[in-house]
């Protein structure tokens, strides 16, 4: 029905100033009540699914190129060429197994989907192959790139996209063998702590030079986000750092990471959008306040963005704020019983505050069990479960399969107001409070080795 939907479209004629569009699909258990439809990274349309979980917009004018649509927390590419009119069916629960497109244009965006999935798949094992010595490494990650070249190809042939098209293309399969190259000297110090830096031939990175940094098409697309990432991480590492703490190397890497797009990048915007995503990475890592000044000193000398210097000095001063033995800014939670407390109502004695989602189950089950085990070492402390979702009804259901008696299980009421209060960017993050409802460490996780030295700090 979806795609008879689309043919009405497909077979007919528009003139050339004509840009009109369409798109719809069907979502299958789906988490929410809408479709997200962006640009890179900037919501354009939210459309409302229908009783039986469908929907459908038409576009009076679409601009042809890359798009994304997103059911959270889930998203997935779509590229538009003039006048196309794709159906997309998805179910939440496999979310990137399940897409395919019908209608028209949908041959060249039911490649790009093949092509991601066979490199999930290819990502699944490739960590086995940073172990190996330099040769066995570019023979296998050659023979993978390889393969998908002909698969490549050969869509390429049947198909006919264009060159607009093909960018994407070609970027979603090469910038994945380019992130195999720029990890294997990082991963495999860590796997085998063998340093074969020196042994690299000197083309290994040659490839670099064929990138064209500057390439306002792929600011947002995450193969070359995900490329420039590992690139920038390969690149700020320094053996002479080594014996650094922990929170000196992290300032010490993604200052030299700020210094690194200054250089290699001549696009103002471009830069800009690097800069930015170094700042926020830094500041929602776990990491020393104190070092915060001197990066964002750093990135404001070479940011010429004043929109994004506000939302970054926001998380800045939100950081700030999570000092040792400041109080913790109070947040509404919800109990098992729909009513709303304080924060600073649950705080009774020392307490560790955790974080779980639904969508990472196995983080859930492995936090609890963690915190039993942790309750029967530190019987001084409360254990506060957070859940981050929203759906009272789905938490009260996971709660009550699972049964983990002994630990105050709570939900946030607004988990933007609580991110930006707390600064709660990563599930595995972890909050320890001193008696008064003051800060112990405010940056730690439960799987931290060291976890719980910051139980047995002389504390309030």
């Amino acid at each position: 029905m979806l795609c008879a939907i689309s043919l009405v479209s497909c077979n007919k004629e528009f003139d050339n100033d004509n840009y009109t569009a369409y798109f719809g699909g069907k979502v299958v258990n789906p988490n929410n009540r809408y479709v997200l439809f962006c640009k890179d990274s900037k919501v354009l349309d939210t459309i409302v699914l229908n009783p039986d979980n469908t929907f459908f917009k038409k576009f009076d004018s679409l601009t042809p190129g890359m798009y994304s649509f997103k059911h959270e927390p889930e998203y997935q590419y779509v590229y538009f060429d003039k006048n196309d009119s794709l159906m997309i069916r998805v179910n939440s629960q496999e979310f990137d197994e399940s897409v395919t497109f019908c209608g028209r244009g949908d041959e060249k965006n039911n490649f790009l989907m093949e092509l991601f999935l066979k490199n999930e798949q290819d990502r699944g094992v490739m960590f086995t192959v940073f172990d190996e010595n330099i040769p066995q490494f570019n023979a296998k990650i050659d023979s993978a790139f390889q393969s998908k070249q002909k698969f490549y190809d050969k869509k390429k042939e049947s198909i006919g996209w264009d060159e607009n098209f093909d960018q994407y293309a070609k970027a979603m399969l090469e910038f994945f063998h380019y992130s195999k190259k720029e990890l294997y000297p990082v991963v495999h110090k860590m796997r085998t702590g063998e340093n074969i830096e020196s042994q690299l031939s000197d083309n290994f990175y040659d490839f670099r030079k064929t990138i064209d940094f500057n390439n306002k098409k792929f600011t947002n697309f995450s193969p070359f986000v995900r490329y420039l990432s590992n690139m920038m991480n390969n690149l700020s590492t320094n053996e002479k750092w080594s014996n650094r703490s922990e929170i000196d190397q992290a300032f010490l890497t993604s200052s030299r990471k700020l210094q690194i797009a200054d250089s290699l990048f001549t696009n103002e915007k471009i830069k800009n959008t690097v800069l930015d995503n170094i700042a926020f990475t830094y500041l929602l890592e776990d990491q020393n306040i104190v070092n915060n000044k001197k990066f964002l000193d750093k990135y404001h000398s070479l940011s010429t963005d004043k929109n994004q210097h506000n939302e970054i000095k926001k998380i800045g001063d939100a950081i700030q704020l999570l000092k040792e033995n400041n109080p913790l800014p109070d947040a509404t939670l919800i109990d098992f019983n729909n009513k709303k407390i304080p924060l600073h109502a649950v705080i009774k004695k020392k307490t560790v505050l955790f974080f779980w989602t639904k969508n990472l189950e196995s983080h859930f089950v492995a936090a609890h069990k963690r915190v039993l085990d942790l309750q029967k070492k530190h019987p001084d402390y409360d254990f506060v479960s957070i859940c981050v979702d929203e759906n009272h009804a789905k938490w009260q259901s996971i709660l009550k399969n699972y049964n983990f008696d002994g630990i105050r299980e709570y939900r946030v009421a607004n988990f933007d107001d609580v991110k930006d209060r707390w600064v709660v960017n990563k599930i595995h993050r972890t909050m320890v409070l001193n008696a008064n409802g003051t800060i112990n460490n405010a940056f730690v996780s439960l799987f931290d080795v060291n976890f719980e030295t910051n139980l047995k700090k002389k504390i309030f």
